[in-house]
């Protein structure tokens, strides 16, 4: 199959260009990064040099000048809504690995991203791309929206409680942390090494534009507090959910076991996870505590932020809406130490 990434020179973008290189059924034909058009990739991303040697950025207007059978979007949000309609309009296949067809409210994006949604129309036809819980209606999708790191991780823990009614569905608290290269790889500031350093730093309170995904796939009301730390990738989640039938941490794991008994890529694990131990795979580690004490349900979760969070879901997703398997050309074992 023939792919254009777009925006393939942010970390998200590069990352579909690694992850593809090994995947049986995926051909780079095009790379588009705008700042850096005539760049030769390996350049700009030296740990892609021995798979693209060659490759060379072109601008994001040569994706209308080439024949696609996918696309791997990956633009900051805003952008991607404009580009998009042209694509379909050609039949080509979309992964859009940013915001812009997450949201099925298109008010949404007025309230939680400052503007109007420039191809409303389109929302109700876009997937949300969390395969362990959209899988059947993935099957077959033209155009997929890859969900956020951050809501895929607290999704995937309180998901299967919420499914079965054993925790209430408000005052959910999501506390969440995040290597830096969640934060793009434009410079900036707070990214500074002598800033971040054996530092951490809350951002995005209360409005943080991930928490209207996270509350549309839970169908619960949370808050969601991010936290930036000094790793290059990683993401924690750690959950909080007032119980409302009789649940003990046994029973927490059992709930969580039956939910990904047939997921390939959902690890659940008696001890609480790690940021570190899912980084380089796509996988995503999950465990629970209840303390008979509070009332208080604990789910964690933790995954790598630019795969399972970003480039290994949007492929994931792919595999499932083109009917192959789902672990195809990706990684079920991290890196470690």
């Amino acid at each position: 199959m023939k792919i254009a990434i777009v925006g393939a020179t942010g970390y998200a973008g590069s990352e579909v260009f690694r992850l593809a290189a090994t995947h049986p059924d995926l051909e780079v034909v095009l790379a588009t990064g705008e700042s850096h058009a005539g760049e030769r990739v390996a350049t700009h991303v030296p740990a892609l040099a021995g798979v693209y040697p060659e490759t060379v950025f072109a601008p994001t207007s040569a994706v209308g000048d080439v024949e696609l059978d996918a696309a791997f979007v990956a633009l900051p949000h805003g952008e991607s809504q404009r580009l998009v309609p042209g694509l379909v309009r050609r039949d080509v296949q979309v992964v859009d690995l940013g915001a812009d067809f997450r949201l099925k409210n298109a008010a949404h994006y007025e309230t939680w991203y400052g503007g109007r949604h420039a191809a409303p129309e389109l929302l109700a036809d876009a997937v949300y791309g969390l395969v362990e819980r959209h899988r059947e209606e993935i099957a077959g999708a033209r155009l997929i929206a890859a969900p956020g790191c951050y809501p895929t991780a607290s999704v995937l823990a309180l998901g299967p409680f919420l499914d079965r009614g054993l925790v209430e569905r408000t005052g959910i608290v999501v506390n969440a942390m995040s290597g830096v290269s969640g934060a793009g790889r434009a410079a900036s500031d707070r990214l500074h090494f002598g800033r971040l350093a054996a530092n951490a730093e809350a951002y995005g309170l209360v409005a943080h534009r991930h928490t209207p995904e996270i509350e549309q796939e839970i169908a619960a009301e949370v808050i969601f507090t991010p936290h930036l730390v000094p790793a290059a990738r990683g993401l924690l989640v750690t959950a909080y959910a007032r119980v409302a039938s009789d649940l003990t941490s046994e029973g927490a794991l059992v709930v969580l076991r039956e939910a990904y008994d047939r997921d390939p890529f959902i690890v659940v694990t008696e001890e609480p996870p790690t940021l570190k131990d899912p980084v380089g795979s796509n996988l995503c580690f999950v465990s629970a505590r209840v303390d008979p004490r509070t009332g208080w349900l604990i789910v964690m979760s933790s995954l790598d932020n630019l795969i399972k969070g970003a480039a290994g879901q949007a492929i994931q997703a792919w595999n499932v809406a083109t009917g192959r398997a789902e672990t195809t050309g990706l990684p079920l074992s991290g890196v470690t130490p």
